[in-house]
């Protein structure tokens, strides 16, 4: 039989991480640099072309 009991000496999980951690994932940059290009081709638009 397996035994399912956790030891004293596990390592905790309960870290909590913050907005750093979460910025750190590549796929949300990739999200937010390609809104921001968006946003600068927009704003170029208005100034330069209109």
């Amino acid at each position: 039989m397996l035994d399912t009991q956790q030891s004293d000496t596990a390592p905790q999980q309960d870290e909590p991480r913050g907005c750093l951690f979460a910025l750190s994932q590549p796929p949300l940059m990739i999200f937010l640099a390609v809104i921001g290009c968006l946003l600068l081709m927009a704003a170029l638009h208005d100034l330069l072309l209109l």
